[in-house]
């Protein structure tokens, strides 16, 4: 019998029945696999018992935890490793061969992974890249806490990061991202994230004390400029050449800056009291 990768990956959804089956029908070599749903009423429940996979319900009270530290800090996570993957997000063998040499390094507490993008059919190899730190070691560290409690609608940790501590490290191979709910799911994701994002910006405009990345002062700066939308879409579609991916290049870059855009006008109506 092979021996299983010791690696707990842990599955976050909610009304996934398109994209979990292709997710979950890739992890049987892991020795532990947690699906924690927030309350599906499609049949992510019964797939994810079908799979033979662990079951969790997660129910948020509006407070920390949200759901990804609320696992870190709650279920019984059996391996040394923890890899937090969503349901539109497929792994290769290429990644698991690259994955289970990477993790004996015992100088490692983390991994950025790599993603390629898959929008409206077509493989992207242009444009921003996708990189997530979501594989590392139990006990290493926890996903950012941010201050918003009285005003989040988004029960899982989207935009915050782990802080780990300790040397990070990457797998090269990419991830495979591909969303089967088409751009209906997509829009409507992405107007709930930057209702957040605009909320976030003002609870971290008024607290003295926040520190920001190198990334976070730029993308604030030409936040409050007005630019971020025209300069997003410069950068991916001219400068990191997403031209070369025909149509739906284009039409990334400018769902994603609208988004950007969506988010400068949302933090001008909060301002002005009007949401």
């Amino acid at each position: 019998m092979t021996q299983k990768i010791p690696v707990t990956v842990v599955v976050p959804v909610k009304n996934e029945e398109k994209n979990l089956p292709e997710c979950l029908k890739l992890l049987g070599d892991f020795s532990q696999v947690m699906v924690i749903d927030s309350g599906s009423t499609d049949r992510t429940p019964e797939i994810t018992k079908e799979f033979g996979y662990e079951y969790h319900l997660f129910e948020w009270n509006g407070m920390f935890p949200k759901k990804r530290n609320w696992v870190l800090r709650n279920l019984d996570i059996k391996n040394e490793w923890v890899f937090f993957l969503d349901a539109d997000e497929f792994i290769t063998n290429d990644f698991i061969q690259e994955l289970k040499h990477k993790i004996n390094d015992s100088s490692v507490e983390g991994f950025w992974l790599n993603y390629s993008n898959i929008f409206m059919g077509k493989q992207l190899k242009h444009g921003y890249p996708l990189k997530k730190l979501a594989l590392f070691r139990k006990g290493a560290g926890e996903y950012e806490r941010i201050e918003e409690d009285h005003w989040s609608h988004l029960d899982m940790e989207v935009h915050e990061h782990p802080q780990l501590k300790g040397k990070v490290s990457q797998i090269k191979t990419p991830i495979t991202h591909n969303d089967y709910k088409g751009l209906e799911h997509y829009i409507a994701k992405h107007n709930a994230y930057s209702s957040w994002e605009a909320n976030r910006f003002l609870s971290m405009e008024k607290n003295t004390e926040a520190k920001f990345t190198r990334v976070q002062k730029i993308k604030y700066a030409l936040m409050k400029s007005g630019m971020l939308p025209f300069f997003y879409f410069l950068g991916a579609y001219v400068l990191l050449l997403g031209f070369l991916d025909g149509k739906a290049g284009y039409y990334l870059a400018r769902y994603k800056a609208n988004y950007f855009f969506q988010i400068q006008t949302k933090i001008r109506e909060l301002r002005s009291g009007r949401a």
